[in-house]
């Protein structure tokens, strides 16, 4: 097959920094090289994957997210791209491409991956494109959010375990990872490790006004010596944090789609202590590879309890299911049932 990737604008593929989107963007990409299929990634042209890639825009719009001019830019000069290529089928990441190549590409399968929240407004709009558009969900939890929505399928994120190291978790503190946002939890984790007596080392996006306020007001008062914060740090810092970390504390209070995090902590050998909410349930196995938490007082007791765990079950989950390989196996799966229909 000949599969054109369209990357979002808003980071590298790649990501240097923060970017999970972009990660898995990276490894679908890859993998489909690796399985012998020609691919083109659409992208911005600070990335690096090691794949075929085109770009208008030199650099990725981070500054500008989610505004529709640098995205549509970047949407119309990756069909117009594509189209010269010659592509069997398209995978779309971004929220416009969709949309456009409906009226633009109608000759050349078109399927998408919705890796932020259903809200009411992206639910009335998949609504429009699903009887021709085959929507993939990256969990039930997604999916099950906006059952009018038709989605055609269920794909969980996978990693390459061997991108990442197993560490024996022997650093003595717990580690949040991701963004600087009320959804994202920093400050229920400082309160959970607080009462559990473990200190916590936070690595996290900052860059946004809305992040920035909220640092101020919720995480930088509790800062102490048991509580740090080390900002937004490179990916091999990342991957050292992850693996010496007694537990990865990912205290989400809302309906998150997947939460990539957890499955990176996981290929280090080291256990999520969550709440079970959004995906949580269908990445976390309760007792073995992490806890799953109803209260605060549960979770400040499961980070006491985290650093008993078989560190070997956590990876084990990564070479298993959660691989790069049976994520590449579920979209040419896909792709292939696309263009039999075409």
């Amino acid at each position: 097959m000949r599969i054109a990737v369209i990357a979002p604008p808003w980071a590298p593929v790649p990501p240097a920094l923060y970017g999970g989107i972009e990660l898995v963007v990276d490894r679908l990409a890859v993998g489909f090289k690796d399985a012998g299929h020609e691919v083109l990634l659409y992208t911005t042209g600070d990335s690096t994957s090691d794949v075929e890639r085109r770009w208008v825009l030199e650099e990725s719009e981070g500054q500008r997210i989610g505004m529709a001019v640098p995205e549509l830019r970047h949407v119309f000069h990756a069909y117009d791209e594509i189209a010269r290529w010659g592509a069997d089928v398209v995978h779309d990441h971004t929220v416009a491409g969709p949309f456009f190549a409906a009226d633009h590409s109608p000759d050349v399968p078109v399927a998408t991956t919705i890796h932020g929240p259903f809200n009411a407004e992206l639910t009335d709009l998949y609504e429009r494109i699903a009887s021709h558009t085959p929507i993939i969900a990256i969990s039930n939890a997604q999916a099950a959010s906006a059952p009018s929505v038709a989605v055609a399928r269920v794909i969980h994120h996978g990693i390459s375990a061997s991108d990442f190291p197993v560490g024996s978790g022997t650093g003595g503190y717990c580690l949040f990872l991701g963004r600087m946002a009320p959804e994202k939890g920093a400050h229920r984790a400082i309160a959970a490790c607080k009462a559990a007596g473990v200190p916590l080392l936070m690595a996290a996006k900052m860059r946004e006004a809305s992040e920035r306020a909220y640092f101020a007001e919720f995480v930088e008062p509790h800062l102490s010596d048991g509580v740090s914060y080390l900002g937004e740090v490179p990916h091999a810092r990342k991957l050292e944090l992850l693996a010496h970390a007694t537990a990865l504390v990912n205290p989400i209070r809302w309906n998150e789609p997947f939460g990539l995090v957890m499955v990176e902590a996981l290929a280090c050998g080291t256990p999520v202590v969550a709440f079970a909410e959004g995906a949580a349930p269908e990445i976390i196995e309760h007792g073995t590879t992490g806890f799953l938490c109803d209260t605060a007082d549960d979770m400040a007791s499961a980070i006491t309890e985290a650093g008993s765990l078989d560190r070997r079950a956590c990876r084990a989950a990564i070479e298993g299911y959660f691989s790069t390989g049976r994520m590449v196996d579920e979209h040419l799966s896909l792709f292939r049932e696309m263009i039999s229909a075409r």
